[in-house]
């Protein structure tokens, strides 16, 4: 389903960007023998992967090491590793300059610039985010994901929170499910959108193109706010808020509206149709998504906090770009 409908004043609007292995454990699962929940939270492994995780110790529960047949509970943050090829153990200190918004005994708030990739992968075994964290800190090594708790996508800029402590890990984690981690996005999509809306459609794997993600009937809920900040000549500056955090969610919704964003090299518009934008859309090459204003409950003090930054250079110039084409044209 997708609705046009007024943008929620609530200011609870964001849940986390994709967590690909940390979980809150769900009232069906409580009390369930923890293989048997985990089997459940986290299908892309097999129940005997995640049983050999737990043997070694490497599986969490509210930041403790679990057995097999105990039992989880409603509310427990589960933290698994990443898979044997990627294990935390193997992500090695580089020394990576980053940004730093705010720092304190219990968290980063990291300025992640567009080109970064968040953590190792396929494909991206070092150079990353993760890399660069545990360079700066090196106790970060016993906390899940060094710290990392939510991602943005490589090429999307702006701000992430990083945990540097295990309870504070867990705090987040459940902030981010209880949907009192505030992001908004900075985005300008092709097209020119007529009213603030919201998009609710679920997301996961596209069936044929499995690099990909797509708005399918059997996805995770899905739920994303936009609000017209400025609208451009043929195109629309928007400010996005999810309500739900699933991977490339943003990117997916706005091009399931009919809206995609500049620059997107997947879920965007075709060659023949970039070819019409003004030169500054031609050349803009990364999606057009910065996430400008992070706010939080602080895990240690209980206050809350929010960190606001400028739009990238590169963002900046595209928004130029596009307002002098709008103003030149007759």
């Amino acid at each position: 389903m997708i609705s046009q409908a007024p943008l929620l004043d609530e200011e609870e609007e964001e849940a986390v960007v994709e967590l690909s292995l940390t979980r809150v454990v769900p009232a069906e699962c409580a009390g369930l023998r923890a293989d048997l929940a985990l089997g459940r939270l986290f299908p892309e492994y097999s129940r005997s992967r995640i049983q050999s995780w737990m043997r070694e110790e490497r599986v969490l529960v509210n930041a403790q090491a679990i057995g097999v047949r105990a039992k989880v509970w409603e509310g427990d943050v589960v933290d698994i590793p990443p898979p044997p090829d990627l294990n935390e153990d193997e992500v090695l200190p580089e020394n990576i300059p980053l940004k730093l918004v705010y720092q304190d005994e219990g968290i980063f708030v990291v300025h992640k610039p567009a080109g970064l990739v968040v953590h190792p992968g396929s494909g991206n075994r070092s150079g990353t985010l993760q890399n660069g964290l545990l360079f700066m800190d090196a106790a970060l090594s016993k906390v899940p994901r060094s710290g990392i708790v939510h991602r943005l996508d490589k090429d999307t800029s702006g701000l992430m929170v990083v945990a540097r402590t295990l309870p504070v890990h867990t705090d987040l984690v459940r902030q981010l499910q209880a949907r009192s981690v505030k992001r908004h996005y900075a985005a300008i999509a092709v097209g020119e959108i007529a009213n603030d809306g919201v998009v609710n459609a679920p997301i996961g794997r596209h069936p044929a193109q499995r690099t990909k993600m797509a708005v399918v009937a059997d996805g995770r809920p899905a739920i994303t706010h936009y609000a017209i900040q400025e609208h451009l000549k043929g195109f629309t500056r928007v400010e996005c808020r999810l309500e739900t955090g699933r991977t490339h969610q943003i990117r997916v919704h706005m091009q399931k509206l009919g809206f995609p964003l500049v620059g997107d090299p997947v879920y965007g518009v075709s060659v023949a149709r970039v070819k019409t934008f003004p030169e500054v859309a031609q050349v803009f090459s990364r999606q057009a998504l910065h996430a400008f204003r992070l706010g939080l409950i602080h895990p240690l003090t209980h206050i809350p906090m929010e960190w606001e930054i400028a739009l990238e250079p590169d963002f900046q110039t595209l928004l130029d770009g596009l307002r002098a084409s709008k103003n030149a044209s007759p």
